[in-house]
């Protein structure tokens, strides 16, 4: 039975070959990409880099292609073919089609294949998942995705993925996630020098106003005086209370907070990847002190697998909070963009608002760690709680 090598060919620009030889007599396929020899030997081993986990995903799919081949011909009894019959069925079975031997790498890079190792690429798990919910929901739009190259995503084509997105999902802004994921996508394999096809040139991504998601000074001052509360709502209703009183931080952040140094709490928000220092005030303290955890800051997640499993649970207590206060709409979500409403409404610079969310001005990332800038995040939060919980500006 005929093997196979992939390899880089320093000759020709690190071209990605595969060396096809049965019965002595060898032939080769370009698979359209150029990689060195270090990526090409980092991508096959057994914990390739993160930013190598696309390749390995690819490279992966090609050899279960080829294994599958291999069975194939062999139950056809063809395991002496020639090597250049072999080549065609290689080119067939990896590409769906054949497309010559040129070098318009653009043609022979299927965009599902490179789509899914750009999801593989992703270290964080939930920005892991929200591609693989677009690739689940293109598959369900096209029986053909695993066969498409980047050429075949037209405007016509995101046009009518669009169209079969509204029957299950009506909000335009949703329906964006997935666009946004494809469009980076294709600007991704722009950047490797995959394809040069671009639809978004015409194709827009129109965001819509979303929803006002803020509770007025009278609602949020019910949830700080809320009582008759069953035991297991307290814990959620503090969780909200805490979040609110640190600037909004949201659910992933707050579970895995490490710990307090010289009154305050550092890290890294999840969804930017942006730095926070935040001054811990003596009634987000006393909540803290509380939920004291075991592995992190704060227990909440102490008996769960992982902060998603608690922010099922988090959510539902929530809900049940905002129909015993009467109040419309009560998420993780609210916290932060009340805080912001808040400040604002007793005079907080734009500005300030701006650098307390991490929003920024353009500056590097460590502008916000200038004491100048801590200083006046420190006094808007200080002037958000006197005003929703002592009513004092």
């Amino acid at each position: 039975m005929f093997t196979t090598k992939i390899y880089t060919d320093t000759n020709r620009n690190n071209a990605l070959m595969l060396r096809i030889t049965n019965n002595r007599k060898k032939a080769e396929l370009s698979l359209g990409f150029q990689m060195s020899e270090e990526t090409l030997a980092d991508s096959l081993s057994a914990k390739p880099r993160s930013e190598n986990l696309r390749y390995r995903s690819l490279l992966v799919r090609w050899q279960l292609a080829i294994d599958d081949l291999k069975i194939r011909l062999a139950n056809e009894g063809r395991t002496n073919e020639d090597v250049k019959v072999l080549k065609n069925e290689i080119q067939n079975a990896l590409f769906g089609e054949s497309h010559g031997d040129g070098e318009d790498v653009s043609g022979k890079c299927l965009f599902a294949d490179y789509f899914r190792g750009f999801a593989d690429g992703k270290a964080n798990s939930r920005t892991n998942q929200i591609y693989y919910a677009t690739l689940s929901r293109m598959r369900a739009f096209d029986a053909n995705l695993e066969k498409l190259k980047f050429e075949d995503i037209t405007i016509r084509w995101l046009t009518d993925f669009d169209n079969f997105l509204t029957k299950t999902s009506p909000s335009q802004n949703a329906r964006n996630i997935h666009f946004r994921n494809i469009r980076t996508v294709i600007n991704a394999a722009i950047d490797e020098e995959l394809t040069t096809h671009y639809p978004f040139r015409r194709f827009k991504i129109r965001a819509t106003p979303t929803r006002k998601r803020s509770l007025s000074v009278e609602n949020i001052r019910k949830v700080f005086d809320a009582d008759g509360l069953e035991e297991w709502e307290i814990k959620y209703l503090d969780f909200f209370k805490l979040s609110f009183m640190l600037i909004g931080i949201n659910v992933v952040d707050l579970c895995n907070l490490d710990g307090i140094i010289d009154g305050r709490i550092g890290y890294v928000r999840a969804k930017t990847h942006k730095p926070y220092s935040i001054k811990v005030e003596p009634e987000a303290m006393e909540i803290i002190e509380r939920y004291r955890g075991k592995t992190h800051l704060l227990s909440f997640t102490d008996n769960y697998a992982n902060y998603r499993h608690f922010y099922n649970n988090l959510c539902k207590g929530l809900g049940s909070i905002k129909t015993k206060l009467g109040i419309k709409e009560l998420t993780t979500y609210w916290a932060r963009h009340t805080w912001a409403t808040v400040a604002r409404s007793i005079g907080v610079s734009i500005d300030d608002i701006a650098l307390a969310l991490g929003h920024g001005d353009g500056h590097d990332l460590t502008h916000i760690y200038l004491d100048e800038d801590l200083q006046k995040i420190d006094e808007a939060n200080r002037r958000v709680l006197d005003w929703v919980l002592y009513g004092k500006e």
